[in-house]
């Protein structure tokens, strides 16, 4: 038989192993925050936890645990109980979870015990579990030192990093590719899930033989994913790399990232016609959120070449003048940008080179 509770010190192993979690808070607690192998199938739904929890703040703990087997009994109780043995059917070796550990917990392992299943519940519940993982971020660079890949808007510092066991693509988890035009097309994470995510991976790098964590140069939002202060500080402070590329191969670069990959994928999600809106809308309201610093008359000319491109490459299927837009931005917005902060980092910086140079020189610190 499993041991009824799951203890604190096991939550390294939980996080390790993915293993499936049943998450039995209300809708709206799990929509503000979760962990990426549970599912919720709550106790009681968000107007039940209302009802609940006002009746415990006016008549105490016992007057609300009695309203809430009124409120959740008979076809109700029925329905919640077998949507756990549904889950459970499929990922036998599940665990259960409420906020902190307590009622909620032990009444779903209570229910299903009754039903003939032994499940663990967790103890400390979902605060202490998010606790962990918070601790797990602010902690992480104290056990495995930082390298930060810095490079030039376009300079291919995402494919690097997809190459390197060692790194940790924080775009990649808040969904978002850093820049002005880096919104995706499915929304970001909540900040909690970010960090939940961001914790998962520093858990498993931990277990890795690569001594270092490899992470792209960021700034301290990522679209609206903010990095956890005492990791953002901790890039801050660490040594970086820096990745050499030519401004042809940039520039190539971000039209085939942004404008014919993104367009395409616009065109796949709503249709050819809906699709085209939204991927100009999306180019002109990218261009539009730094207006102030490219200055009015710099961005006049930019949003009539960006206009000019996406009629020509939908009317006669010729993304070329987009090209012009990009050079532009990168030679007069991106690029001074990047010079001005690079400079005052620059006593950081341990190696510069080409793709392959840094791919052998981050061999050499692996090994």
């Amino acid at each position: 038989m499993l041991a009824n509770i799951i203890a604190k010190t096991e939550y390294q192993r939980l996080f390790l192993q993915q293993r499936a979690l049943i998450d039995v808070r209300a809708p709206i607690e799990f929509s503000k925050g979760a962990f990426e192998h549970s599912a919720n199938f709550p106790l009681m739904n968000d107007s039940e936890r209302t009802k609940v929890g006002t009746c415990y703040k006016e008549q105490g703990q016992q007057a609300a645990i009695e309203l809430g087997h009124q409120l959740v009994n008979g076809k109700t109780k029925q329905q919640r109980i077998e949507s756990w043995q549904q889950f459970i059917a499929k990922h036998p070796n599940s665990y259960l979870y409420c906020f902190r550990g307590g009622l909620r917990s032990k009444l779903s392992q209570q229910w299903l015990k009754e039903a003939g299943i032994d499940i663990p519940y967790i103890e400390g519940g979902y605060k202490a579990m998010r606790q962990y993982l918070i601790d797990t971020i602010d902690t992480a660079a104290t056990l495995q030192p930082l390298v930060i890949l810095s490079g030039s808007t376009g300079s291919g510092k995402t494919e690097l990093l997809q190459l390197r066991p060692e790194s940790i693509d924080l775009e990649a988890i808040a969904n978002h590719r850093g820049s002005s035009f880096g919104k995706n097309l499915e929304p970001q994470p909540t900040q909690i899930n970010f960090e939940n995510q961001l914790a998962t991976q520093l858990l498993q790098h931990q277990q890795l033989p690569q001594h270092k964590i490899l992470l792209e140069d960021e700034s301290f939002l990522i679209g609206r994913s903010a990095i956890p202060k005492a990791f953002y500080q901790a890039m801050q402070a660490s040594e970086m790399i820096v990745l050499e590329e030519s401004l042809a191969n940039r520039i190539n670069r971000i039209h085939k990232d942004y404008v014919i990959d993104k367009s395409a994928a616009f065109i796949n999600k709503y249709g050819a016609e809906h699709g085209k809106e939204q991927f100009s809308q999306y180019l002109l309201s990218s261009i539009n959120s730094i207006k102030k610093r490219l200055g009015g008359k710099q961005h006049q000319q930019l949003s009539a070449i960006i206009e000019s491109a996406i009629n020509r490459q939908f009317s006669i299927n010729d993304a070329n003048e987009h090209f012009d837009w990009i050079s532009i931005l990168l030679e007069r917005y991106y690029d001074p940008m990047y010079q001005y902060q690079m400079s005052k980092r620059q006593q950081r910086v341990i190696f510069s080179g080409d793709k392959i140079a840094l791919q052998q020189y981050l061999d050499q610190l692996a090994g």
